[in-house]
């Protein structure tokens, strides 16, 4: 049967050769070379797992056929499943066929951007002129002042420029993105737990979340940031496994063949440069020029990163591994990320930085040339201070926001999906705008960023399961896992007196479909366990999945902004706040 997590890369405390009983190593001596257990190769890079042959037994299968099955179903399984994500994001992406939300800034920064360099101050009718003109709207000329840097807005104008200035063009590479993203999290899991059907499960769960379907068919900046922290913990992971190989490559071979620790080689080794990694630098880069907040996920990552650099070379056998680790990979780990994060994040103003200095450039652009004029400062160029000016000026607005909104919420109640963010609401009578000729009364036609309540629910017990068994069993997936989670999370409980909002969450949905995963892993039993364990691990694990589909179904007319009967919408607001 398929292994679950909580069966791999937890051999810990294994004896090496040199703690082994005299006899065991006395055996030798009489021939007897079969390889130990233990051995320092898998603790480092762990096997992935296969289903075992009782399974292709059951279903009929030859071994060739099996064989063949395994090697597709790595890549098979995870572009399955995107599929299906991909088909319901893509579905009617158009509708509703209006600026909804936020969209009603950022729709219109991205056609300023991608076509000036710089976000430009639109008309109060400007919304209406859109929709009803099919795009075809002039565009300002004058700079308007935004909060947020330029990289997302790039995302959304680039399927403006490709489909067109209309709720589809808007939509679609924020549709994209969080297709890729379910692709991303398939194989993020798999990787994690060396597991294909958990990594397939983990993405599975994403595709049917509500918050991260709604996310994805609206061109807000937070589903872009979501994919590229994503990215970002997938490059980490790569380089994790890659790094740790090379190091257990570099090991000795004792007599029979077995990879062993050796401290000589752990406190010497050098892991190149480690090509991942800059990736990852290069993902949270434009994470951070999506949306600063991207900038505690640099600093969480950065720290998990060297951790894990520090467990290979105690595994390999180094005496002092945290003094091994600063002399050999901190300076290149910190070259591969703060650095080209900062420049990624600068080359993102680029439009900003070419536009004109004589005040019909960019919000700001021309600061140091006129109100910016004398101080201290002054030796450094006039585009430089220009754009600190303008980063100060956006700090100071972040911190200082707190203007009441009927839809802002603590982030203590984010994870029990307390208040929700409703985007669209109309209430067409029936026979109008796809409401039944039969209702009886009014419709209701909302589209609400809210999460699959069992799936988010669910979720709270997961984090206490992921806590738990980083905290005591020191699993090293737990702890990636609570990582991504309080990096997208733990912040906002410093800007509770701030207005926010629930659908700031999306950052973290991966990481709550992984810590589920990794639940619904340890549910299903490990793999040496009895016939009755499984069936009842898999009915109970089973039970769970189809539960939190179908309540993915049932909140569907919410999540799309399909007319249904007021009775029908009132029978779905299962919490008051929800309202």
């Amino acid at each position: 049967m398929t292994s679950t997590a909580s069966s791999t890369d937890t051999r810990q405390g294994q004896a090496t050769e040199d703690q082994q009983p005299s006899w065991q190593r006395r055996l030798r001596d009489f021939g007897y070379t079969a390889r130990p257990a233990s051995d320092v190769r898998d603790r480092l890079v762990p096997p992935f797992s296969e289903p075992g042959p009782r399974l292709w037994t059951a279903i009929g299968l030859r071994p060739v056929v099996a064989d063949r099955l395994v090697r597709w179903s790595a890549w098979g399984g995870p572009l399955l499943v995107t599929l299906l994500a991909g088909l319901l994001r893509f579905w009617n992406l158009g509708s509703p066929k209006a600026v909804i939300f936020d969209e009603t800034y950022y729709a219109k920064d991205a056609w300023a951007i991608v076509h000036h360099g710089f976000e430009a101050n639109w008309a109060k009718d400007a919304n209406d002129l859109i929709i009803q003109h099919h795009g075809q709207v002039p565009i300002p000329t004058d700079a308007a002042y935004v909060v947020h840097p330029p990289v997302g807005k790039y995302v959304i104008g680039l399927g403006e420029l490709i489909f067109g200035f209309d709720p589809f063009g808007w939509r679609f590479m924020t549709a994209l993105l969080g297709t890729l993203s379910v692709l991303l999290l398939c194989r993020i899991g798999r990787r994690l737990f060396r597991s294909t059907f958990l990594g397939c499960l983990a993405g599975a769960l994403l595709a049917v979340d509500g918050l991260h379907f709604v996310m994805s068919r609206t061109s807000l900046l937070d589903g872009v940031l979501q994919f590229f922290v994503l990215a970002a913990f997938g490059c980490l992971l790569l380089d994790r496994d890659r790094s740790r190989a090379r190091l257990a490559a570099a090991l000795p071979e004792d007599a029979d063949g077995r990879i062993r620790p050796d401290a000589y080689t752990a406190d010497t080794a050098r892991l190149g440069w480690r090509p991942w990694r800059w990736a990852a630098g290069l993902m949270l880069g434009l994470a951070i020029g999506t949306k600063w907040n991207g900038l505690y996920v640099l600093a969480a990552f950065c720290v998990m990163t060297v951790l894990w650099d520090v467990g290979a070379r105690r595994v390999a056998g180094a005496r002092l591994p945290y003094l091994t680790v600063l002399k050999r990979d901190l300076g290149l780990a910190f070259l591969a990320t703060v650095p080209v994060a900062l420049v990624t994040y600068l080359a993102s103003w680029t439009g900003w930085l070419l536009s004109p200095t004589d005040g019909t450039g960019g919000y700001f652009r021309d600061w140091a040339a006129t109100d910016g004029k004398g101080g201290f400062w002054t030796f450094l160029p006039d585009w430089l201070r220009s754009l600190w000016h303008y980063e100060y000026e956006v700090f100071e607005f972040h911190v200082g926001l707190s203007s009441p909104h009927t839809y802002q919420s603590n982030p203590w109640s984010w994870l029990v999906t307390s208040r929700p963010v409703s985007y669209f609401y109309e209430s067409p009578s029936p026979g109008q705008d796809g409401c039944p000729a039969n209702a009886g009364g009014k419709c209701a036609r909302e589209v609400l960023a809210l999460g699959t309540p069992l799936l988010w629910w669910a979720a709270c017990l997961a984090l206490l399961y992921v806590l738990w068994r980083w905290a005591f069993r020191r699993d090293w997936r737990a702890g990636a896992i609570a990582c991504g989670v309080a990096a997208g999370y733990l912040p906002w409980f410093l800007y509770q007196e701030r207005t926010i909002f629930y659908f700031y969450a999306v950052v973290f949905v991966p990481f709550l479909c992984l810590a589920v995963a990794m639940l619904i892993g340890t549910v299903l039993g490990p793999p040496n366990a009895d016939e009755r364990r499984r069936v009842v691990g898999a009915a109970g694990a089973g039970v769970l999945v189809l539960l939190i589909a179908w309540n993915f179904i049932y909140f569907w007319p919410l999540y799309t902004g399909r007319a249904i009967p007021i009775d029908s919408w009132r029978a779905r607001m299962w919490l008051d706040t929800w309202v």
